[in-house]
């Protein structure tokens, strides 16, 4: 509803009456306010790049957290790619604010399975759990000078750009199990699109029922039990949650309820 609100953070430090400087720009006017007072560190989470000048204020510098194991996943998306690339661990990376994006010394790493139910939101609250653990751990190393920093190695570095509008139709003639990848991935959002009576559909879940079975991709396949399967370039996919255009999410069930599908390409 493009109304302003505060972080989490922010909201806390107002009800318990700590200083709280909320950031339009990263202009003069607040290098200088930063600079004026006694930092110790900055911790930036899910936020823009610092600008290099601010990074070397705080007394022990400043540090991100990270949702994979760097140099894994470096970039925008680490969640999202690493269900999307079918992987079965990620995790997340504490480290030093360098000039190069997601490349300072790792401080702390703590890692996590990546359940095959799990999409976008699911894994997102999971590595923020662990994370603000991460935090805590990295906060009292630096304090007790104990840290044993370890370099990244950028030639096994791997990136994790961000989601575009492009990247959302499925191609049905993909094999069933990328398809089901990029599906969890990006659900609830995006989340993938596909069109079916000349009307946008989102797909939030879904299941691979056969891996190696062929068909012409993207015929559909009427199951029992009100299920609707789907196949692919390789496989036979099962849609489990799905958005019509204009209407809100619902079941399968409960969609084709509502539509009369028949068996089709």
């Amino acid at each position: 509803k493009r109304i302003l609100k505060h972080t989490a953070v922010g909201s806390f430090a107002l009800e318990n009456k700590i200083d709280l400087i909320e950031l339009d720009s990263f202009n003069d006017e607040v290098y200088k306010k930063l600079i004026s007072i006694d930092i110790d560190i900055f911790v930036v989470v899910a936020f823009r790049i610092l600008p290099e000048k601010f990074i070397s204020i705080p007394k022990f510098g400043s540090i991100n957290l990270h949702a994979s194991i760097l140099p894994k996943y470096r970039g925008a998306a680490p969640i999202q790619w690493a269900i999307i690339n079918g992987d079965k661990v990620t995790g997340v990376s504490v480290f030093q604010i360098e000039k190069k994006v997601d490349a300072g010394k790792i401080i702390n790493q703590n890692t996590i399975e990546i359940d095959k139910d799990d999409n976008y939101e699911s894994l997102s609250n999971k590595l923020s759990a662990i994370g603000a653990e991460a935090l805590i751990n990295s906060l009292d190393l630096l304090e007790k000078g104990n840290v044993n920093f370890i370099e990244q190695d950028n030639f096994v570095a791997t990136k994790a750009p961000k989601i575009s509008k492009t990247m959302l139709r499925i191609k049905w003639d993909w094999p069933a199990v990328k398809i089901n990848n990029w599906i969890h991935g990006l659900s609830p959002k995006p989340g993938m699109i596909t069109t079916f009576q000349n009307k946008t559909i989102k797909i939030f879940k879904s299941a691979v029922i056969d891996a190696h079975s062929k068909n012409n991709p993207g015929k559909i396949k009427l199951g029992g039990n009100n299920s609707l399967e789907i196949y692919t370039g390789k496989g036979l996919i099962s849609i489990l949650e799905l958005q019509q255009e204009g209407k809100k999410p619902l079941k399968v069930e409960q969609f084709l309820r509502g539509v009369n599908i028949g068996e089709r390409d």
